[in-house]
């Protein structure tokens, strides 16, 4: 069975340790945490804080399972402009939240970020495939070592242009071409492509190293329409052995009850009952 995790800024405001207590007695295994709700500016964040911040973790029985949300601030950062500068600012900027990472003691590094990936109209693809390939693979080289993957997200169309598909990012971990470049999945995002969900989890198994529980209506697994059972279901047969992580964009109605209903889904669904 995977191991649970929740995203912590799912608790809004709260201070980080009464967070982690109630993610414990909500019976998840770790938590997976978006950085700049540490710091404003993830920059500032040192190796040594970061090490604290995972022995905090640890203190209340759980883990880091790792980073996402990795470019919602410092804002300037994008991984497919023309702009040299750019990328090798969010090269530089993701290669430092990689050795946060793993300072924490995380090993997952969820680049998602839609804004910070679009493609201007009219811009070359494979040219600016390149350049984001480019950027991964650099980050790669940093985050291989420590022990962190980056796991690619696909996104649907309402949210960018870029990396929209499973399909379409598994090109670009081909692109990369670095074993710690791997394929995120998340059900939301899966929602919008024509193909059923469980079908996307099977072919993809060879590459998805982190996983999203959730739903189209932006709340937790088992929250809307989609049935999580059967993607639990071929998950498991599939052999799949990472983190199942609730991740959710609509707070309501406060996160203990978010954390609660979703780990019941996520027990009930893995267990079969």
């Amino acid at each position: 069975m995977p191991r649970f995790a929740i995203c912590n800024e799912t608790y809004g405001d709260w201070p980080l340790d009464d967070a982690l207590a109630d993610i414990k007695a909500a019976g998840y295994d770790g938590v997976e945490i978006a950085p700049f709700t540490l710091k404003s500016d993830p920059r500032e964040l040192t190796e040594k804080e970061a090490l604290k911040i995972g022995e905090r973790v640890r203190s209340h029985g759980l883990d880091v399972a790792g980073l996402h949300w990795l470019l919602v601030r410092p804002e300037g950062m994008h991984l497919t402009t023309p702009d040299d500068a750019v990328r090798a600012r969010t090269a530089l900027f993701v290669q430092h939240l990689a050795r946060l990472c793993a300072a924490m003691g995380g090993s997952v590094m969820v680049w998602g970020s839609p804004k910070q990936r679009n493609l201007t109209e009219g811009e070359n693809y494979d040219e600016a495939a390149e350049r984001a390939a480019d950027v991964l693979r650099s980050v790669c080289e940093v985050a291989g070592p420590l022990g962190v993957t980056l796991a690619l997200e696909p996104l649907g169309p309402k949210e960018t242009n870029f990396l929209t598909t499973a399909a379409e990012t598994i090109e670009m971990i081909k692109r990369v071409a670095h074993p710690a470049c791997r394929l995120h999945l998340d059900v939301k995002a899966m929602s919008s492509e024509p193909r059923p969900i469980v079908d996307i989890v099977r072919d993809c198994r060879d590459y998805t190293a982190h996983f999203h529980a959730n739903d189209p209506n932006l709340r937790g697994p088992g929250q809307g329409e989609v049935d999580f059972p059967p993607i639990a279901h071929v998950l498991q047969q599939t052999g799949y052995d990472g983190w199942v992580s609730v991740e959710v964009f609509d707070y309501t109605p406060d996160a203990p009850t978010i954390a609660r209903q979703s780990m019941q889904v996520l027990r009930q669904s893995f267990s079969g009952n």
